[in-house]
């Protein structure tokens, strides 16, 4: 099978996680917490996840000319992606994640440079087909979905005026705030799996292997980039969907954002 080629237009951050009991109540000092520095960035993580699916993949984004920008990139050097990130004049992106036992997460993010990705810094070479997320500006989002040939969106986080994809990504309280689209829709339902949705009409519907969770923290990342490279590689959409939910769930198993991200071949000896 023939690598597809992908361009992630996204963010890239350096996640900041600890690693508690329990989340905190508004207020509320949680102790005996653990501490580690992880690549992140939903852009950054979902073009790490397509290349170690066998994608091969570039990168458009921004980072800082400071020291937490090489630990930010240091996951994208490794899997091999294709630097076309900038570096300007303000701080790398940060974000601060608190992962519970259970696995789940909050997070607050500083966008940082991830803001100053403008619609300028873009060209129509940069691929045939082009992923996006929204922690980058509206307007550079709409500039790629002008440029690409085939644009796919994980829409996340929701906001009014995304433009439409050839697939939209959301969850639930994302596709409430996007309203209708055109184009093929995927509705993830967390441990219910993933739908697929055309002109209204459910096409697909896939669950996930059970797992125990540690952290969610880029399981929607890698099950993003895993539908859209299955998609690209021409396999059918039930199939990629299975392979997208088992990628989630992978990832969900694990500790981190990029270090969670599975090969093709664990994703297949996953399901």
């Amino acid at each position: 099978m023939t690598a597809p080629r992908l361009t992630v237009v996204g963010s890239i951050n350096l996640d900041l996680v600890v690693r508690a009991e329990r989340l905190p109540r508004p207020g509320e000092t949680v102790s005996g917490a653990s501490f580690s520095r992880v690549p992140g960035g939903k852009g950054a993580n979902q073009a790490v996840a397509a290349a170690r699916l066998g994608a091969r993949v570039a990168l458009v984004g921004c980072v800082g000319r400071d020291e937490v920008a090489g630990e930010a990139l240091a996951a994208l050097h490794e899997a091999e992606v294709e630097e076309r990130w900038l570096a300007k004049d303000v701080a790398t992106g940060i974000a601060l994640i608190t992962v519970d036992a259970a696995g789940e997460t909050t997070i607050v993010v500083a966008p940082g440079a991830n803001a100053e990705l403008r619609p300028e810094d873009l060209s129509p070479g940069d691929a045939d087909a082009v992923l996006c997320q929204q922690e980058i500006p509206a307007e550079t989002v709409a500039r790629a979905a002008e440029l690409a040939p085939r644009f796919f969106l994980n829409a996340a986080p929701a906001r009014e005026g995304a433009p439409d994809a050839e697939l939209t990504v959301v969850n639930r309280l994302e596709r409430e705030a996007l309203g209708e689209r055109r184009g093929l829709v995927c509705v993830t339902l967390g441990a219910a799996g993933a739908v697929l949705i055309e002109d209204g009409r459910e096409v697909a519907r896939a669950e996930p292997p059970p797992v125990e969770a540690v952290d969610g923290t880029a399981a929607g990342d890698a099950f993003t980039a895993c539908l859209v490279v299955s998609l690209l590689e021409g396999r059918p959409r039930d199939e990629s969907l299975r392979r997208a939910c088992a990628a989630g769930a992978f990832a969900a198993s694990r500790f981190g954002a990029q270090t969670s991200l599975p090969t093709a071949e664990e994703v297949d000896s996953f399901l």
